[in-house]
């Protein structure tokens, strides 16, 4: 029946109709390119949700990752000194590089780098000095980062990458037999690497500098320095003992002219040895530089091996106590006393 002319048909004696309510025109179907549209943005849509959902996932497995890999380490001497420190080195690069940026300037600037030379940068980590000698000597010269470490040059290619560095190479060898011809650099450095290298180290690097040629060094002061009494002095004085063993000490050349004397015995001439310091600031939270020096001190790691297990809460504690002594503003300042010393092949 036609509910718009229901009226005209109806007969004049018939009763008047039910009123029937009126249902709405159905919609018109859509058309082809409309449903086609519709499925594009509901696969779309989908896609979208799964990605930010894989993202967030991603995140939360690389932090689970990450928590698992430095709680590990902390149970096994041999992962603290090799996974949970590149964890850390990656983890804590940027913040750290602005920790050690004006120990760097002053080796550099130590070392007086020209443009063109040829440098070889020992024990060199993350890359520094060697990023920033590569940037003093200009695309003419070459900048070598050597280290034992693969895993470290890795992240110091990386960050050379983000310098737009063309002139920086890397090298995983031996300092103690360095894997070059004789005199064929023109300047040697490292950065708080020469206490952890042998004698032998020092008589290759004489080796292998140009005649006339610098090696520049920069190493640790003596450990009373706020760093290190805040920090693994707090430990120390809580199991007592060694400090760090006799052939991985940190503080091997803290005695004034004893670097000299290595030096000497190795070959140079014309030595010279100052005591500096620094500026060694954290820009961050007391829990984060602690979890640094934790995470790269191996030296450090037989001591920390005599801390009872239940002690940790409350020495941590301490520690960042110790710490927030130096906070200053949004920033940690400890200073840092360093030697730096040098000496000519003849």
């Amino acid at each position: 029946m036609n509910w718009a002319h229901a009226d005209e048909n109806a007969r004049p004696d018939a009763q008047p109709e039910k009123s029937w309510p009126r249902h709405p025109k159905p919609a018109a179907p859509l058309r082809s390119g409309a449903v086609e549209g519709l499925k594009i943005l509901n696969r779309n849509v989908r896609e979208e949700i799964l990605r930010r959902n894989s993202a967030k996932d991603a995140k939360k497995n690389a932090k689970f990752q990450e928590q698992v890999a430095m709680s590990s380490a902390q149970k096994s001497g041999s992962q603290w000194g090799h996974s949970y420190r590149l964890i850390a080195s990656e983890k804590w690069k940027a913040k750290s590089a602005a920790m050690g940026r004006d120990a760097t300037d002053a080796l550099v600037d130590y070392a007086r780098p020209q443009a063109g030379m040829q440098v070889l940068d020992l024990a060199s980590g993350t890359g520094e000095p060697a990023i920033t000698l590569a940037s003093r000597i200009g695309p003419e010269g070459q900048v070598i980062a050597l280290d034992l470490s693969p895993e470290l040059l890795q992240i110091a290619e990386e960050r050379a990458r983000e310098h737009h560095l063309m002139n920086l190479t890397t090298r995983q060898a031996d300092a103690n037999n360095l894997p070059f011809p004789d005199q064929g650099f023109d300047l040697i450095t490292s950065r708080f690497g020469v206490m952890f290298l042998d004698e032998d180290a020092l008589r290759e690097a004489c080796r292998v500098l140009r005649p006339g040629s610098r090696a520049c060094f920069l190493a640790w002061g003596p450990f009373e320095q706020p760093f290190w009494s805040s920090t693994m002095g707090v430990v120390h004085k809580r199991v007592g003992g060694t400090l760090v063993p006799t052939d991985q000490d940190p503080f091997k050349y803290s005695q004034p002219g004893s670097l000299s004397s290595a030096l000497r015995r190795a070959g140079f001439e014309r030595v010279e040895e100052e005591t500096r310091t620094v500026s060694w600031t954290w820009p961050g939270t007391a829990e984060e530089v602690w979890e640094q020096a934790r995470a790269v001190a191996t030296p450090f790691l037989p001591m920390f091996e005599r801390v009872p297990p239940e002690k940790w809460d409350e020495i941590n504690s301490e520690i960042c106590r110790a710490i927030s002594n130096y906070i200053v503003g949004d920033d940690i300042k400890f200073g840092a006393v360093v030697v730096l010393a040098s000496g000519r092949k003849p």
